[in-house]
């Protein structure tokens, strides 16, 4: 069964400098590779859900230069439909990223056309009530992620949140959340907690869904039925973890759409982000269906 997913967000053209330790303050360090890749968490989840087997669609803005030019012709290359995709005067946003031998990234984002997604344009809201799934993000101005969101909650279509760049989020938009997806830090930012059980239970007070990332420790999943989770990571070694919880959120989408059952879509999501993270880049190291299923048949 195929899915249909509409990410509403953001679209960067992601420089990235490899250095074997990344710089401290005032540091100047020498790099051993640059690299210029289209991203942005909306980008990245919309190309990691079309890879992972769902029919994609981009909301979202770009701006008139080449980067523009570039993530546009990317989405097309990952079959992702860009009716949704609009252009902005000026420059796209662009994200900013060192990345340490030892997989870590540090990241700038300038948003740029992305701070012009601030609310629906004319045919957003039935692009987003002919798909099964909206997936947001905190790139774009909050007034057009909450305007996303209570589109899809009016055509009953799931919303999944990635609350990142973490900020605390106001209580109208977090009612028309189904699914939350943070990382630890940012599961830590809403809640006030550091320990990962504590801010499940937290933040299920205010969506009815949660899945946290830990990173190499796997992820945690949460319902408001009292059902719970743990999933490990799949141990590989890292080379580039920039991509790794975008590819989770749009795998895991991918595979809830179809049907699995939670555990599996979250083992399915995990392998994703394994791939992912042995890869250089944002959208050039996310894994296409058949490698997710090879992997998952070796384990």
């Amino acid at each position: 069964m195929t899915t249909s997913v509409v990410v509403f967000g953001s679209c960067n053209m992601d420089l990235v400098a490899y250095v074997p330790v990344a710089p401290g303050q005032g540091e100047t360090v020498t790099g051993r590779e640059f690299r210029t890749v289209p991203g942005g968490k909306g980008a990245n989840q919309a190309i990691a859900a079309a890879k992972a087997g769902a029919q994609a669609r981009m909301i979202g803005a770009v701006g008139e230069d080449e980067f523009g030019a570039e993530i546009r012709r990317t989405f097309q290359q990952s079959t992702v439909d860009v009716e949704g995709l609009r252009t902005a005067p000026g420059r796209s946003g662009t994200a900013h990223i060192v990345v340490d031998d030892q997989g870590n990234n540090s990241i700038v984002v300038v948003p740029a056309a992305n701070g012009t997604v601030d609310g629906l344009a004319d045919g957003d809201e039935e692009i987003i009530a002919g798909c099964d799934s909206l997936l947001l993000q905190l790139e774009i101005p909050q007034s057009g992620v909450a305007a996303a969101a209570a589109a899809a909650k009016r055509r009953g279509v799931r919303v999944v949140l990635t609350p990142a760049p973490a900020v605390l989020l106001p209580e109208d938009l977090l009612r028309d959340v189904d699914l939350l997806v943070p990382n630890e830090h940012e599961a830590a930012v809403l809640t006030g907690h550091e320990d990962p059980e504590r801010a499940l239970s937290a933040l299920l007070e205010l969506v009815p869904e949660v899945v946290i990332t830990l990173g190499s420790r796997g992820c945690v999943y949460g319902h408001r039925d009292g059902t719970r989770h743990e999933v490990p990571a799949f141990p590989v070694r890292a080379v580039d973890t920039t991509a790794a919880g975008d590819t989770f959120v749009g795998v895991l989408s991918t595979a809830l759409g179809e049907g699995e059952e939670i555990p599996a879509a979250l083992r399915r999501a995990a392998a994703g982000s394994a791939l992912s993270v042995q890869r250089t880049g944002a959208t050039s190291a996310m894994p296409s269906r058949e490698e997710i299923v090879r992997f998952l048949v070796d384990r």
